[in-house]
């Protein structure tokens, strides 16, 4: 840790690294200040910068009160990776026939839809699930939701294939819920801030109104957000499978999944015991590091990435970082670099290299070396991957 912050009337600050944007303080700041916030206060990772309402790269422990907007739209947004048992020898001199193969078989983009569902891709569980949180609250009914299984979405949502540092070869997806995710999460936070104009609740900043618990609302988020959490799992198994399938028509040699490295969530809340009490733990842009627990913290397009291992560190709610955290907007990144710069930073990666993804340009996050350097206390790292191609949802 790298230094603890607190004012008079707030929470602690618990801080992981010397480089805090002021806004990002200041929304620090605002959540410390709130009542329900866990005695043992707020965790600032080293990935951490400015969001809505709160800052990205942040654990918040509440009691008695969850806040939809900390959460996100994003919901379930988190990584999967597998180790294969190919080695670097087994690719293809180039790789675009793979990348094209990929994005054949993976829906990109905003929309991302298939045109025709995969039934069976619809486990009964989740269809029912949403079928008792629809028949309860129609504003949540998305028409596309299934069609969305097994989609990558857009931003910097990716599919990679990476190299560790025994030459083995690794794939590692980003993604979330999708749409039905981002419904969900605006419909609670304008619930939320509804409800706190409604009993003229004063916030330091109205992305922080919440939810308090046992009232109906509350009960109505917990279940739709779980259902969300549960989506994104799932929407990132059935990618993989399917990009694994594409790697099969292209590479020779036959393969297995050596490992799984893990299939989590970095954008979640859920009730945890820390400290020995029970209280609602969301890790907005951050990555549960339990002792013992495997992660995927990934850098940017031409950064490495690393497989991790939690130590259990009590301070940070057992949480790392969940990446390298971006260092400028993307406005800011079209406005500073040119494409000719991503190309030069993407050398060795085959990817997109033009126009449509130059907000995603690796010198737009932070250095991911310094990033792990900070959190040597909360992880250890367990291999060390490069990227050798890259699909973004752009």
């Amino acid at each position: 840790m790298k230094q603890v912050i607190q004012e008079a009337g707030s929470r602690p600050i618990k801080i992981w690294t010397d480089d805090v944007e002021a806004e990002a303080m200041t929304q620090l700041k605002n959540l410390a200040r709130l009542p329900f916030i866990a005695s043992n206060g707020v965790a600032c990772m080293p990935d951490v910068h400015a969001g809505v309402g709160s800052t990205i790269g942040t654990v918040i422990a509440t009691q008695s009160a969850i806040i939809p907007a900390a959460v996100g739209v994003d919901i379930g947004c988190g990584m999967n990776a597998v180790r294969l048992s190919l080695k670097a020898s087994d690719l293809p001199d180039s790789l675009k026939v793979i990348r094209d193969q990929i994005e054949r078989d993976v829906p990109l983009g905003m929309g991302g839809a298939k045109k025709d569902a995969d039934k069976y891709e619809v486990s009964n569980t989740l269809f029912h699930q949403y079928s008792d949180i629809t028949d309860k609250t129609p504003g949540l009914f998305n028409k596309n939701w299934a069609n969305q299984l097994g989609t990558l979405g857009s931003g910097n949502h990716f599919i990679e294939l990476c190299l560790d540092e025994n030459q083995d070869v690794w794939v590692m997806l980003h993604s979330g819920s999708r749409g039905v995710g981002n419904l969900i999460g605006r419909y609670f936070i304008e619930k939320a801030k509804r409800q706190a104009e409604q009993f003229f609740i004063e916030l330091p900043d109205k992305d922080l109104a919440y939810l308090p618990e046992d009232t109906e609302l509350f009960d109505d988020y917990v279940a739709a957000v779980g259902w969300a959490q549960n989506y994104a799992l799932e929407n990132r198994k059935l990618m993989m499978e399917k990009v694994l399938a594409a790697l099969t028509r292209h590479i020779p040699t036959p393969f297995t999944v050596t490992q799984e490295a893990i299939n989590c969530h970095h954008n979640y809340v859920e009730k945890e015991n820390h400290f020995g009490r029970n209280m609602w733990v969301t890790r907005k842009g951050a990555i549960r590091a339990r002792e013992g627990d495997l992660g995927i913290i990934p850098g940017s397009m031409g950064q490495r990435s690393y497989i991790v291992r939690g130590k259990g560190n009590a301070e940070s709610y057992c949480s790392c970082s969940h990446g390298a955290g971006r260092s400028m907007s993307r406005t800011k990144a079209r406005a500073t670099f040119t494409v000719a710069d991503l190309i030069e930073q993407t050398q060795g990666v085959e990817c997109r290299k033009d126009d449509a993804v130059l907000d995603e340009i690796p010198s737009a996050y932070k250095n991911i070396d310094e990033v792990m350097a900070n959190q040597t206390d909360l992880v250890e790292v367990v291999h060390t991957l490069k990227q050798v191609l890259c699909i973004k949802g752009n």
